[in-house]
């Protein structure tokens, strides 16, 4: 498994027009160049964000075509110095987005989950475990086409 990272924006100082404090609206960006890769899956870290951040209805995953056969996008959330109880889950916001034409969807596949903790999308979690949580992908199932773009926007909230 080949891991890469991408490149994060984040605003000075967490700014935000709250000035950073709580139920001040953050974000998350983070843009990587994809090559082709002859070895499966690809994971990308898009980067981190606090266990108990609330995630918008805005937040978006982005991407270029990839693919000319099968190959499917998975976004979940992992541990940050083994802070969840089992395991990551690789596809604990969004799974199997087809990425073989250029598109978008909501980071979150179930409009329900929108403004849960993010620490309660991960399947093995009953409690916050506290700290950060990653926000990475995984492609999965076939061989990228060439260079293509993933841009993942988090649009969250912590209380």
């Amino acid at each position: 498994m080949t891991v890469f990272t991408a490149t994060e924006r984040r605003a000075h100082l967490l700014a935000a027009t709250s000035h950073g404090g709580a139920y001040g609206k953050k974000n998350l960006t983070a843009t990587i160049e994809l090559a082709a890769q002859a070895t499966f899956p690809h994971t990308i870290e898009f980067g981190r964000i606090p266990s108990n951040a609330r995630i918008a209805s805005g937040s978006k995953v982005y991407w270029d075509d990839l693919a000319t056969a099968t190959t499917t996008l998975d976004i979940g959330l992992g541990a940050v110095n083994g802070n969840l109880v089992n395991a990551d889950d690789p596809d604990a916001l969004n799974v199997t987005l087809d990425v073989t034409a250029a598109g978008s969807a909501d980071l979150l596949a179930d409009h329900a989950n929108f403004g849960l903790p993010a620490w309660d999308l991960v399947a093995s979690e009953t409690v916050d475990p506290g700290g950060e949580l990653k926000v990475y992908g995984t492609v999965q199932d076939a061989l990228t086409t060439g260079t293509g773009t993933i841009t993942v926007s988090v649009d969250y909230y912590v209380d």
